[in-house]
């Protein structure tokens, strides 16, 4: 194939691997494919009607997200929820995220306060599920929700920190989702409603600790062990 074929063909296959991978990792997201089940190549080169060599670099990507596994000599499945790594990421999150909200709330002005009431309506009115998004929560609520957390924390007026905050909370998007199915009976609203409480009261310690049992609630939802009262 000749330079200039070469060059007219990569952006047709970068599109339809970028395509591909949106496909995967959304269903992913959606709770398609329960957790721990195969991701197979030539099934899903077949469903989306391209290559193997576009599936495999879409999933390559996928794998970079969290989202899957790559398994010697198995291929591709989507990770387990008793997989340690939900629990690692839910301890690097009790560690940082409480101590950030003590900062915010202690750092924090009134434009943060009338952001955090601002984030805290619009997640309490963004419906959590709908049935043409799949069993999990929409992606509506997971972005108002991840907004919600954010905004709590970027009192805190430290860049590196809230970095920090981003990296841990995308590598437990999917943990978080399962977490949600597997506690039907968990009241969310009143958490979110009791952290805004406290974070505007300016009561750092009962905002960490609520958040503290909070993040505690979602990891005790992946493992066999009761959540602690």
């Amino acid at each position: 194939m000749s330079q200039t074929a070469r060059a007219s063909t990569a952006p047709g296959k970068q599109m339809l691997s970028e395509q591909v991978y949106a496909h995967l990792r959304d269903a992913i997201m959606r709770g398609d494919h329960a957790p721990g089940s195969p991701l197979k190549p030539q099934d899903l080169a077949k469903e989306q009607g391209v290559s193997l060599a576009v599936v495999r670099e879409a999933l390559v990507r996928v794998v970079g997200d969290g989202l899957a596994d790559r398994l010697p000599n198995r291929g591709f499945a989507v990770p387990s929820f008793t997989d340690r790594r939900w629990q690692e990421i839910a301890e690097a999150r009790r560690t940082v995220e409480p101590v950030v909200l003590r900062m915010s709330v202690d750092r924090g002005d009134v434009e943060w306060e009338a952001r955090v009431r601002a984030a805290h309506h619009r997640l309490v009115r963004t419906p959590a599920y709908a049935p043409e998004e799949g069993e999990h929560y929409t992606a509506a609520w997971a972005e108002a929700h991840r907004v919600f957390h954010r905004t709590l924390l970027d009192g805190c007026g430290n860049r590196a920190l809230l970095e920090t905050f981003d990296r841990l909370w995308t590598a437990s998007e999917l943990a978080r989702r399962w977490s949600a199915r597997r506690s039907p009976g968990r009241d969310g609203v009143e958490e979110h409603r009791a952290l805004e409480e406290a974070a505007l009261a300016r009561d750092a310690d009962t905002a960490a600790a609520i958040l503290t049992q909070h993040l505690t609630l979602t990891a005790a939802a992946l493992t066999d062990v009761p959540a602690p009262s």
